[in-house]
């Protein structure tokens, strides 16, 4: 249909006004309050934490003499190798019936107020923490709120706060082969007034910074969320659940752990999985817990350490790689006592069973990785940090490369977790530009089109 110059302008007039009855984008109402998201997580973060490393330090097994006094000695040397935060396994009395072994589990609390003698005083743990807080370390004791040991006084002052099985006997966690413990009952309100006041004695009398939480899943969120809140009113506590769940890190924890980030590297070193199975744990990770949630990652701890095997057994020639992962991706790095000195024996947990310290190659890769942690702000901790962002290659399966930066910082990295040499390229133009090679401190420029090969389990970072 043709139009003469009048109806154009009156089409044209009739869609002006329909133009301007139309809404407007600027001119609709504000969305309801109900509507708005908000931050699943409501605690803050110390300060402190923004770029820190945590150690596990095993005291019976840690020094010859076992005793907080010997391991103070050794704190200038972990604040030297990048240390931030001390995490102490449990320091109570030790149950002694049902005990495992000669000297027990620490896992088996008698005493919530006390020290275990095996390894000092009060005097001494407080000389401990003072020690450390003049390094400008931080420490934190492991907790264990599920369950005590069966010569607990609670048992006998308080046995209705106890669970108790089908016959109205104590038991242990159920499943669980843990035999010298019986479980606690948090529907007591009382027993939570209790371990509420416990875990603010060691805050308010030997100054610690927090906790690491024992089978903190066990144990109700709402417990943990009051806890919290009472500890941060003495003081910025940090706290670590040795659980996995979103949920916690709402009201209670800074921290969870990554198990599965774990058993996806341990499955790749061990040829069982290629890295599908870590695409799965960055996924999850990014897409379901709130940027700020820290995640602790690691190659080792007490428990991997004596049920599963040593860093040796559980990634061979691959622990260099999984190593230099859990310090330049995306997770809050924990090593346990020994593993700088390349610690290849399962530390028994009931006996005495002291560390052989040495010189390893893995003290100087552990120092130059959390130098770099430091001072590079794109790989700090949390909402401090910047999100891993995956630089596609043509070996997908095998070589892992990715990049975090912000608008200061940059890293790239490169690793290839298969047994085999890799030549890769890449997609994208993420990783372009010019760098430093951390570990041999060459300066590189990467451009389109260029090429890497690194040898079996081999790894480049390349730093802005």
């Amino acid at each position: 249909m043709k139009f003469g110059c009048s109806a154009l302008v009156r089409a044209a007039a009739i869609l002006l006004v329909a133009f301007a009855a139309a809404p407007s984008v600027t001119a609709e109402p504000s969305v309801p309050a109900r509507y708005q998201p908000q931050p699943y997580i409501k605690i803050q973060h110390p300060d402190w934490s923004k770029n820190a490393v945590i150690y596990e330090l095993n005291t019976r097994q840690f020094t010859p003499e076992g005793t907080f006094r010997a391991a103070e000695k050794q704190l200038k040397r972990l604040k030297d190798l990048g240390i931030d935060i001390i995490w102490l396994m449990p320091v109570n009395p030790i149950g002694v019936q049902n005990r495992k072994g000669t000297l027990g589990s620490p896992y088996s609390v008698k005493d919530y107020f006390a020290v275990n003698p095996e390894f000092g005083t009060l005097a001494d743990l407080k000389h401990f923490v003072a020690t450390a807080h003049k390094l400008g370390m931080h420490v934190i004791l492991d907790w264990v709120a599920n369950h005590t040991a069966w010569d607990n006084p609670m048992r006998t002052k308080h046995p209705d706060w106890y669970e108790r099985d089908y016959k109205g006997d104590f038991h242990p966690t159920p499943w669980w082969d843990w035999s010298d413990i019986i479980d606690l009952n948090y529907s007591k309100p009382a027993l939570r007034e209790y371990m509420t006041r416990a875990m603010k004695y060691w805050v308010q009398e030997a100054d610690i910074d927090g906790y690491r939480c024992d089978v903190a899943g066990f144990v109700p969120v709402d417990f943990w969320n009051n806890v919290r809140a009472e500890l941060d009113a003495i003081k910025p506590v940090f706290m670590l659940a040795e659980w996995e769940s979103r949920d916690l890190h709402a009201r209670a924890f800074d921290m969870t752990y990554a198990w599965s980030w774990w058993k996806a590297v341990h499955e790749i070193a061990q040829g069982k999985a290629d890295l599908g199975a870590l695409f799965v744990y960055y996924s999850w990770n990014e897409s379901a817990y709130p940027k700020d949630a820290y995640r602790m990652v690691y190659t080792s701890n007490h428990d991997v350490n004596a049920w599963e095997g040593t860093t040796r057994e559980n990634f061979g020639p691959a622990l260099g790689a999984a190593t230099v992962l859990s310090v330049v991706g995306q997770g809050f790095p924990m090593i346990y006592n020994g593993q700088e000195a390349g610690l290849d024996h399962r530390l028994a947990f009931f006996e005495k069973d002291p560390i052989k310290w040495k010189k390893s190659p893995q003290e100087a890769l552990y120092k130059t990785l959390f130098a770099l942690k430091k001072r590079n702000t794109a790989l700090w901790n949390g909402h401090w940090g910047a999100t891993m962002i995956k630089v596609p290659n043509d070996a997908p399966k095998k070589v892992l490369s990715f990049v975090r930066q912000n608008a200061r910082d940059k890293v790239f990295a490169v690793i290839n977790f298969s047994k085999a040499p890799q030549t890769v390229s890449f997609k994208e133009t993420l990783y372009e530009g010019q760098y430093r090679e951390l570990f041999s401190g060459k300066a590189v420029t990467l451009k389109a089109g260029d090429k890497l090969t690194l040898p079996a389990w081999g790894y480049r970072v390349f730093v802005r």
